[in-house]
C-alpha cells in the first residue's frame, strides 16, 4: 500500500466497516511507521479490491485490518492477504500473530482457523455496535527446531505465486 492508495482504501473502509471505519488520518499514520507496520493492497484489473495491515513489535505481530470487497469474496484474495501478513510476521521474527475478529463473522473466523489461528480470549462488546471480539493467535515459533512454520512458508510461496500470476494477467 502506498500513500496514493489511501483515498480508495479509505472509501472501501467506510463501505465495508460503516460503524467501525478508521479515520483517513489513521491510514496515513500507519503507513508512516514502516519500521513496525506492513500494509498491502490486492488489485483485480487495476482496481483495489482488498487491503490488509500488520503491526509487528517483536515478538508479537498483530493483524490491524484485513478486508475484501464482497463481490470478490471466495476468490482467495483474503487468503492471499493473510498469507502475506503471516509471511511478513515471520520475516520480522514474530513468535505469534494475533488478531481480533467479530464474534458474528463466521466466514472470517473460518479463514483464520484454516490458517491455524486458535481463539484465546473474548473481548466483550469490543465493537461500537456491542458485538464481542474473539482474540485469535497463530503461533509461528514453538520450542522444537522444526516448527510448522516451514510448511506454512511453503503455502505462503504458493499463494504469493498465485497472486503474482493473477496480477500479471491484469493491465
Amino acid at each position: 500500500m502506498s500513500g496514493a492508495d489511501i483515498p480508495v482504501v479509505h472509501m472501501l473502509e467506510r463501505r465495508l466497516f460503516p460503524v467501525d471505519a478508521w479515520p483517513l488520518r489513521m491510514f496515513h499514520d500507519e503507513l508512516a511507521q514502516a519500521q513496525t507496520r506492513h500494509y498491502v493492497v490486492a488489485e483485480v484489473a487495476g482496481e483495489i479490491v482488498g487491503y490488509a495491515g500488520l503491526m509487528c513489535i517483536e515478538p508479537i505481530a498483530d493483524v490491524q485490518t484485513i478486508a475484501v470487497v464482497p463481490e470478490c469474496e471466495g476468490k482467495g484474495i483474503g487468503s492471499a492477504l493473510l498469507t502475506e501478513l503471516i509471511a511478513e510476521s515471520a520475516r520480522r521474527s514474530a513468535a505469534d500473530v494475533l488478531l481480533e475478529v467479530r464474534a458474528d463473522n463466521p466466514r472470517a473466523q473460518g479463514l483464520y482457523r484454516r490458517f491455524g489461528f486458535e481463539q484465546i480470549h473474548v473481548r466483550p462488546r469490543y465493537y461500537r455496535d456491542g458485538v464481542d471480539a474473539l482474540i485469535m493467535r497463530l503461533q509461528l515459533q514453538d520450542s522444537s527446531p522444526a516448527s510448522g512454520l516451514a510448511s506454512r512458508q511453503g503455502s505462503t510461496q504458493a499463494t504469493t505465486d498465485h497472486l503474482a500470476a493473477t496480477e500479471a494477467d491484469t493491465p
